[in-house]
C-alpha cells in the first residue's frame, strides 16, 4: 500500500496594503467598469480592476505610457483634510 504525498501548496504572494486618493470621476469609473462586467456574468473587486489596469499599462512602450499619464488630471497628493463637524 503506497501513501501518496500531497503536492506542496503553491506559495502565496505577499500582499501589500496601501491607500491613495483619486478623483471622484475615476472612482466612478471603477463602478462603471464593474457594471460592464455584469454583461458577461463576471464580478470584480476594485483591487482586481486596478491590478488589471497596471498589467495593461505595463504592456505599453514608454512613449505610450507617458501619453496615458499625460491624459490624467493631476491630483494633489496626501490625505484630504478632515472637515470640522
Amino acid at each position: 500500500m503506497s501513501h501518496a504525498r500531497k503536492p506542496p501548496a503553491p506559495e502565496r504572494a505577499k500582499l501589500v496594503r496601501d491607500g491613495f486618493t483619486m478623483p471622484e470621476a475615476d472612482y466612478a469609473l471603477l463602478k462603471a467598469l464593474k457594471n460592464r462586467l455584469h454583461e458577461v456574468q463576471r464580478e470584480a473587486k476594485k483591487s482586481e480592476l486596478l491590478r488589471a489596469g497596471l498589467r495593461a499599462l505595463a504592456e505599453l512602450d514608454p512613449p505610450a505610457l507617458a501619453a496615458a499619464l499625460d491624459r490624467l488630471t493631476p491630483v494633489k497628493t496626501g490625505r484630504p483634510r478632515k472637515t470640522a463637524p
